[in-house]
């Protein structure tokens, strides 16, 4: 192995470590917080937790922000000023695309749920093209916040815990197990939900990398 490749490697396992404890710590807050029926304000158990306070969602434009100052300092800056924003909007209009193909009811396409998840990932080639760097800490950190998630669901689905993490959407159609976990949680997790991370992390880092370029003054010469 080359060695500036393993150093690159190994700077995204730094930069990413400490978010990743982070991401962890909350998700198992909020595994606690259900199990123990919380506030449902604070910790959701309604099938996808959408709205709950407590959440690991929320932590991906802090963190693509914070990823993007950090690699900026090491001199890893974005190839231009407002290119990665730029991308980052052509792959998250990428992803609602695949979205629309693998979720669409009207839709009656042989394995359009794959190839929905497939339009998706291509979604993330886009923003992490733009910014390299960044796109591998937030690909690296992706998959650290989602696999102990993908672990969780599994559990949760098998024993019934109540929480969302095993609740069912309304008018989910019965099927196996296996079924189940991989279209609820596997695809959703280690896909969906990882090219949120990069798409929305590269979108918050590049409007910060953009304004960053706007604030430096522009270099004086002698006389």
């Amino acid at each position: 192995m080359p060695e500036s490749t393993s150093e690159s490697r190994t700077c995204t396992m730094s930069l990413v470590f400490g978010p990743a404890v982070i991401t962890l710590a909350i998700t198992i807050l909020r595994l606690v917080g259900e199990l123990r029926q919380w506030s449902s304000l604070l910790f959701n158990p309604a099938a996808g937790g959408l709205g709950s306070l407590v959440g690991i969602v929320w932590l991906v434009p802090i963190f693509g922000i914070y990823f993007a100052m950090q690699l900026a300092k090491a001199g890893e800056k974005a190839p231009s000023r407002w290119r990665p924003l730029g991308y980052a909007l052509l792959g998250l209009t990428v992803v609602f695309a695949g979205g629309a193909v693998g979720y669409a009811e009207s839709l009656h396409l042989p394995g359009k749920l794959i190839l929905g998840y497939l339009i998706m990932a291509g979604g993330a080639l886009v923003p992490l093209c733009a910014w390299p760097a960044l796109g591998k800490a937030l690909l690296a950190y992706g998959y650290a916040a989602r696999i102990p998630v993908a672990i969780i669901m599994f559990l949760a689905m098998r024993g019934s815990w109540g929480t969302h993490y095993d609740a069912l959407p309304p008018g989910f159609p019965p099927m196996g197990f296996w079924m189940k976990y991989v279209e609820l949680a596997l695809l959703p997790q280690l896909i969906l939900w990882v090219v949120y991370t990069v798409v929305v992390g590269v979108l918050f880092g590049g409007i910060v990398n953009g304004l960053a370029h706007r604030s430096t003054p522009a270099p004086t010469t002698g006389a």
